[in-house]
């Protein structure tokens, strides 16, 4: 591709590079091979010459991520699990920890486990509490959601960025949500942007993949590559072809998605049989005005209604759907719905009612419908 400055569509829909060098195939290709020879000098052809520590395929996609997040670099890895503990291990022994009280279940049930063994003290806050919880001098890690996975809490990444680095911490956020497309945290002053590859940035439903995206490449980064070397966990070359096959299509998957969120959104915002509409899109939003400054292409395909009745109300309605399905996950061309109370358990502090949407691609009046008929 040429390297004047292109915009971020035809950066995702080339996955940064169309044609191979070797062939002119307008398909990446994909490098299997687990070891690679050295060259006459016995020194290493590539940049890594065993795939613990990467693949030819993999750094394809890890350049174009990067290039989408406007980072220094990117790493993959196998899941987003995988990714987000690489990153908590670089946490300082007994360091302070500033992160969400509602958030992805398993970043947060992660965040307990480092505070029960000793490793970390963590304060767990509201949004609105993120930059009153950091300590000078003792926190090193605040991690956010934007917006905030189920509620959909838009936080001002500016704001906490500051925060963060007032107090000599750095700022990760889990952008999942807005799939490199509507938000670029690290424009705002993030230092590491996380992304669930599995969701918006593959978006078919058949990768399972974590994302980290630094800002600069640090001391700390260094030692994240380190550690996803050593424990083996990078993101397997098939995988990251089908990750940049799904990124060729990122923003007219996303854009469809947010525009049929936004109709289903502002459809039952006054419903009789629903509570509450949360959605960031929606003027009645409490932080619609920072979302409108911050989401700068759409409002994202996630939403969460509020059914009026209790816990086996809501399970119904989602048993009732003829179209859209009920299963985990968020950020595939098919609409989901999931029963958050159900798959959190019973110390889960999100209400019974809240049934959480990832909105696909489908026609939008088929997906009002079929919303319709479960309530009914």
């Amino acid at each position: 591709m040429s390297n004047w400055p292109l915009r971020p569509e035809t950066i995702a829909a080339h996955a940064l590079r169309a044609i191979d060098v070797a062939t002119g195939a307008i398909s990446p290709p994909i490098y299997l091979a687990t070891t690679y020879a050295r060259d006459e000098n016995y020194e290493p052809k590539l940049k890594e010459n065993y795939q613990r520590g990467g693949s030819p395929t993999v750094w394809q996609a890890e350049e174009a991520i990067a290039a989408l997040e406007q980072g220094a670099e990117c790493q993959l890895f196998a899941s987003g699990m995988a990714a987000i503990t690489t990153l908590f291990e670089t946490i300082p022994q007994g360091a302070h920890v500033v992160a969400l009280a509602v958030m992805y279940y398993g970043t947060l049930n992660w965040l307990k486990r480092l505070e029960a063994k000793g490793r970390i003290t963590l304060s767990l806050v509201t949004p609105e509490g993120v930059a009153a919880a950091v300590i000078p001098g003792k926190t090193d890690l605040v991690w956010i959601e934007t917006p905030v996975n189920p509620t959909w809490d838009v936080i001002d990444i500016k704001a906490a960025a500051d925060a963060a680095h007032g107090t000599g911490a750095i700022l990760a956020v889990d952008a999942t949500a807005t799939g490199a497309v509507t938000t670029l945290p690290l424009t705002l002053g993030a230092d590491i942007v996380f992304h669930s590859a599995t969701k918006y940035l593959n978006g078919h439903s058949d990768v399972l993949a974590g994302a980290l995206i630094a800002r600069e490449a640090n001391t700390r980064w260094a030692e994240v590559k380190s550690l996803r070397t050593k424990l083996g966990s990078p993101l397997p070359p098939f995988e990251s072809w089908l990750l940049m096959r799904g990124l060729r299509t990122l923003f007219v998957r996303y854009r469809q998605c947010s525009a049929n969120a936004l109709a289903i959104a502002i459809h039952f915002e006054n419903h009789p049989k629903i509570e509450r509409v949360l959605y960031p899109g929606l003027a009645s939003h409490p932080e619609h005005d920072l979302a409108r400054r911050q989401m700068r292409d759409g409002f994202g395909g996630m939403l969460s209604l509020l059914v009026k009745g209790g816990l086996e109300d809501a399970r119904r309605v989602c048993t009732r759907l003829k179209v859209i399905v009920p299963a985990t996950s968020l950020g595939g061309v098919e609409s989901l719905a999931e029963h958050r109370k159900t798959v959190e358990g019973a110390s889960s502090p999100l209400p019974d009612n809240l049934i959480r949407f990832s909105i696909g691609i489908e026609s939008v009046e088929d997906l009002i419908a079929d919303i319709e008929q479960s309530l009914d």
